[in-house]
C-alpha cells in the first residue's frame, strides 16, 4: 500500500501524519497497545518477570480427553499493566494533544486490547505411548503478533471518521456520516483524513511513492497504477540465486543446487 508503516520506524519521534488523528495514527495506537500487552502476558509465562507467573487456570470444565496443565499467557495482568502504561498520557491534563485526540487515542487503545483478548485460544501438548495422544494437556495461550496484526488492518481499512460532539453535558466522538448512532466499541476510529503518500512531503509525514515497487499485473493497492498515483513506472531485470532441485539423503541431509533465474521488477517514477 502506499503508507507501507514507514513512519513507525522512527517511534517515539511519529511524523505529522502520525500526531493528527489520523487513521494511520489509529493503527500505530491500536498496535502498540496490542503488542505491549501480548508481551507483558507473554513474559509472564515465561518466567521472565518476578511479578507475575502463568494464567489462571480456565473456569470452564475441560473436554473428553484433556486436562487444563501448562502455563498459559497471562492475559489479565498483560491487559492491566498495559492499559495503565499506554492510556496515562492520554488520561494526563499536563500532556500535549486536544481532547478529541486523547478521546480517540483511548479508543483505539481499547481496540487493540480487545483484538488481543479475541486472540486467546486452547493450545494442547500431546501425551501418550509413542505419540498416541491418549491424554492432551492443554492451556489458554495468545496467538502470535502477526494475527493481530492483521485483524488490526482490517480494522484500519474500515475504520470510521469521527467528530468530537456535545451530548449531553459531555463531549463525545460520533461518526462524522451517520452520527445518529454511538461509536462501536469494535472499530477503530480517526478524526482528520490521511495525506495520500503519493509525493513526498515531510510536514504532512508522506514518504511519497518514487522508487517503490509494484505489481503491474495486480489490480489492488500494490498495482503500478494505484501505487505509483498515474506517474507511470520504470522496469528493470533482476538476477536471482535461489536453492533448486534439492534431494533428500539418508541419513539425514539435504543437498540442492544452485539456480539462476531473471526476473523483470517494476519501480514507481
Amino acid at each position: 500500500m502506499r503508507w507501507n508503516c514507514s513512519s513507525i520506524e522512527n517511534a517515539p519521534n511519529f511524523t505529522p501524519d502520525l500526531g493528527k488523528g489520523t487513521r494511520e495514527s489509529a493503527f500505530v495506537y491500536a498496535l502498540a497497545s496490542a503488542t505491549l500487552s501480548h508481551t507483558i502476558a507473554r513474559a509472564c509465562a515465561s518466567g521472565e518477570l518476578p511479578t507475575c507467573s502463568c494464567g489462571a487456570t480456565p473456569a470452564e470444565v475441560p473436554g473428553p480427553g484433556f486436562r487444563w496443565g501448562g502455563c498459559g499467557d497471562n492475559l489479565r495482568y498483560g491487559l492491566n499493566m498495559g492499559s495503565a502504561f499506554v492510556d496515562a498520557p492520554m488520561k494526563s491534563s499536563k500532556s500535549g494533544g486536544t481532547q478529541a485526540t486523547k478521546m480517540m487515542n483511548l479508543h483505539n487503545n481499547a481496540v487493540g486490547r480487545q483484538v488481543l483478548t479475541e486472540s486467546m485460544e486452547t493450545k494442547c501438548k500431546c501425551h501418550g505411548v509413542s505419540g498416541s495422544c491418549s491424554v492432551k494437556t492443554c492451556w489458554k495461550g495468545l496467538q502470535d503478533l502477526s494475527h493481530i496484526a492483521n485483524e488490526l488492518k482490517s480494522k484500519y481499512l474500515g475504520a470510521t471518521k469521527v467528530i468530537h460532539r456535545q451530548t449531553g453535558t459531555r463531549r463525545h466522538l460520533v461518526p462524522r456520516e451517520l452520527d445518529i448512532r454511538p461509536v462501536r466499541e469494535s472499530e477503530m476510529v480517526y478524526l482528520v483524513s490521511s495525506p495520500d503518500y503519493c509525493i513526498k512531503n515531510p510536514k504532512l509525514g508522506s514518504y511519497g511513492t518514487q522508487d517503490r515497487l509494484c505489481n503491474k499485473t495486480s489490480v489492488g493497492s500494490d498495482s503500478c497504477n494505484l501505487m505509483c498515483c498515474g506517474r507511470g513506472y520504470n522496469a528493470y531485470t533482476e538476477t536471482i540465486v535461489e536453492r533448486c532441485q534439492c534431494k533428500y539423503f539418508w541419513c539425514c541431509y539435504v543437498m540442492c543446487k544452485k539456480c539462476e533465474r531473471t526476473v523483470e521488477r517494476y519501480v514507481c517514477k
